[in-house]
């Protein structure tokens, strides 16, 4: 069987952010899948999904600092109508990603114990975001 939902995440600021609560409680109104495969699906090219650390909040802060080093918003880039923020943002998201395959057993994610889904809010005032979350299971 196949299900699909959009979830939509209030606004953030920038910055990673652990997003596995807020997915996984819509996921428990999808469906009660036992065994199978959850995609990802983030909506967005200035926001990023990934698989971190979920407990200590200063690796996802560490994260924020390195990727504000590595890709700075003063370079001199050409598409730069939208703000500063936004072409590192765009930049930032195609190196992270925007996509997860994640397993499913027992009606749960399987993730390891220290794993967490993060959004990376990559802009300043990004908005709300959309998941599109396809299961695919038993």
């Amino acid at each position: 069987m196949w299900y699909q939902q959009t979830i939509t995440l209030a606004p953030k600021s920038r910055g990673f952010h652990l997003v596995t609560e807020e997915i996984t409680e819509e996921l428990r109104r999808l469906s009660d899948v036992q065994v199978g495969l959850l995609h990802l699906l983030l909506q967005h090219t200035s926001a990023s999904l990934t698989l971190n650390e979920n407990c200590d909040p200063t690796v996802r802060g560490d994260m924020e600092q390195h990727f504000l080093r590595q890709v700075p918003e003063s370079a001199p880039y050409e598409h730069d109508y939208e703000g500063a923020d936004d072409m590192p943002a765009h930049i930032k998201s195609s190196l992270l990603g925007v996509s997860l395959m994640l397993p499913v057993s027992r009606g749960r994610l399987v993730l390891g114990t220290w794993q967490g889904i993060w959004l990376g809010e990559h802009r300043i005032h990004g908005g709300a975001r959309r998941i599109v979350a396809t299961l695919q299971g038993e």
